[in-house]
Order: structure tokens, then C-alpha cells, then sequence
């Protein structure tokens, strides 16, 4: 890690209120899960309130934050499950 990149950001899931996964990262996810609740996240979460936390990764860069959601995101769904399980 080079010196000066801080650790701060996280990979989270959302399971939105009709049972789909949301991916997305974020320096602070409980005030990020607030603006989703609120309608003030991603256009997906806003049409499919409520959500909730169901998995968090913290300690990332922002770099390899990125990294892990693009996998999140590729994963089939059983594979999500896992992870959140």
C-alpha cells in the first residue's frame, strides 16, 4: 500500500424490500444506508424500499473497494447469499 491511501471504505449488500441484493461502497455505511432508506441513494434502492444491511467489508481503499463490489456484482446470486450467510 503506498503511503498517504487510507483504509477507510466499505463494500456493503443491501437486500432490498421485494428480496433483491444491492452492491455499493461507502466511507460511512450506516449514513449511507440512511440515504437509501430516505430515497436519497441509487435510483435502483429508491424503487425498492425498504432496505437493509446485510453485508459490510470494511478497511478497504477506495481502489480495492471498487475491486470487491465489480465482483459482488458479477456474482450469481446463490454465490451472494453465501456471502452474506
Amino acid at each position: 500500500m503506498k503511503s498517504g491511501r487510507k483504509r477507510e471504505w466499505s463494500v456493503y449488500i443491501l437486500r432490498c424490500g421485494d428480496g433483491t441484493l444491492y452492491a455499493g461502497i461507502a466511507k460511512n455505511v450506516q449514513a449511507r444506508l440512511k440515504q437509501h432508506n430516505n430515497g436519497k441513494g441509487a435510483a435502483y434502492t429508491r424503487t425498492h424500499l425498504p432496505v437493509e444491511l446485510v453485508y459490510e467489508k470494511n478497511g478497504l481503499t477506495r481502489s480495492k473497494a471498487l475491486i470487491r463490489e465489480a465482483q459482488i456484482k458479477r456474482m450469481p446470486r446463490d454465490k451472494k447469499e453465501t456471502l452474506i450467510h
